[in-house]
């Protein structure tokens, strides 16, 4: 897997542009905000998590990780 890739800073990222904090999201998405801080060093976020996260951001993450997945596909050999 490529190392450039990397779901937990795209959300934290997208949580800085809305300019919202990191208690605010844990609040949404029902975990504690400690927890929030391990899902910002994730390179990867269970499907379940990342939905709420989406949903909570109003912000796709889905798409970059299809994004992603394409360059991985294509750049794959048989």
């Amino acid at each position: 897997m490529d190392e450039e890739f990397h779901m937990g800073h795209l959300i934290r990222a997208e949580l800085d542009r809305q300019e919202r904090s990191v208690a605010w999201l844990a609040r949404k998405v029902k975990c504690e905000r400690t927890n929030c801080y391990y899902i910002f060093d994730r390179q990867f976020v269970e499907v379940d998590l990342l939905c709420r996260i989406s949903c909570t951001l109003k912000h796709n993450f889905f798409n970059e990780l299809a994004d992603y997945m394409d360059g991985v596909i294509s750049n794959s050999t048989d």
